[in-house]
Order: C-alpha cells, then structure tokens, then sequence
C-alpha cells in the first residue's frame, strides 16, 4: 500500500536511470581532446548552443543537423558524424533505480518516462518498454521539460491527476517545472537517497 494517495512513478531517463550524464560528457571531452568542462560550459554560456540543444529537444532539428552545429560550437567540425553516439558512450545502466520503478510497477503503481530527447538512439528500447506504461520523449511532441505542459500530457496518458504522482529528475528546474503543475518532485543526486524518499513518498 503506497502513501499519500500516489498512484504513479515518474522518471527522467539520462542521469536518473543511468550513471551521471555529466561524467559522460566529461569522459567524451577527454577523448576528444577537448578541456574536460567543455560540454557543461557550452550550456552554460552560450545561448546559441542551448537553443540549438532546444531545437534538438523539441524536435525542430534532425540528429545530424544538430550534431553539425554543436560540434562547430565544440571547436571541432570535423568530428560531426556520430557526436551524440559518443557524448552518450559513458552512461551505463543504474540498476538500483531501474529495480526501484519495476518494484513501483510491480506494486500496482502506473509508471512514466518523461525525457527531454537526444534521440532515440540512446535509450535501451527493451527495457523501455519493460518498465513504463507511458512514455512521453520531447522530440516527439514537440514540448520539452520544464514546460508544464509536458508534465500534465504524461499525467493524462497515465490516467492520474498530477497531485497523484511522483517524477524524479537530475536537474533542479525540471523538478521545479513538475511541481508548479501539483506533482511531487525528488531531485535525484545519489541512487540511495532517491530510493530512500521514493520509499517513504510511495510506501512498499
């Protein structure tokens, strides 16, 4: 029996369900021979590489057209084919939170993915399919996280009122996006702790 009438688990996929998306970033930017931060700081300080990043999330630009503009941002044009393949090389599945929403499923609970896309190619399909009864990629409705409207489509496609949810995410203002719409967010940092609080949030 859960608590606090939730009746549903929803969770980001890159940095909640693998390994920290950052560090992979990292680990692309030293095989690239780039400065190890590049990638963070790109996001960081550039707003054409975060509209560009935008586009890419919404939909608005293909895969390669993206992987030709953000490797010209990088410095390194040359190197576009097959840029996200290896930006994302370094995630590896996180199983204690992969277990966590096949227990929540398990229990009764609906489960959903909201990811804001890099494309389909990183994710494992397999276990997609597994573990949600809905899935929402940004790419393919053309919102993407925080906007509230792509919390409440999950919402609706899993049948619950947002009060009724729980959504985990890596970073703090897809959080913030979540709970401005009624869900309950838990910012994901350490795999333990996030098992901790969907423990209490969601009962056993």
């Amino acid at each position: 029996m859960n608590s606090g009438g939730k009746t549903a688990l929803i969770v980001d996929f890159g940095g909640v369900l693998t390994t920290d998306v950052w560090s992979a970033f990292t680990q692309f930017c030293e095989g690239e021979g780039l400065e190890p931060g590049a990638v963070r700081e790109l996001f960081k300080n550039d707003p054409g590489a975060l509209a560009d990043l935008r586009d890419l999330e919404t939909g608005s630009v293909e895969t390669d057209e993206f992987e030709r503009r953000f490797s010209a941002h990088l410095g390194i044009p040359e190197r576009a084919d097959g840029l996200i393949e290896r930006l994302f090389a370094g995630l590896r599945p996180d199983e204690e939170m992969i277990g966590a929403v096949r227990s929540a499923r398990s229990r009764g609970l609906r489960t959903g993915l909201i990811s804001n896309s890099w494309g389909r190619g990183i994710y494992d399909e397999d276990l997609i399919a597994e573990l949600f009864d809905t899935v929402v990629i940004s790419g393919e409705v053309s919102l993407h996280k925080p906007q509230p409207e792509i919390y409440e489509l999950a919402c609706e496609r899993l049948g619950v009122e947002p009060a009724e949810a729980v959504f985990v995410d890596d970073l703090r203002e897809n959080c913030t996006g979540a709970e401005e719409v009624g869900i309950t967010a838990v910012l994901h940092r350490e795999t333990a702790d996030t098992i901790h609080e969907l423990d209490r949030l969601l009962g056993t």
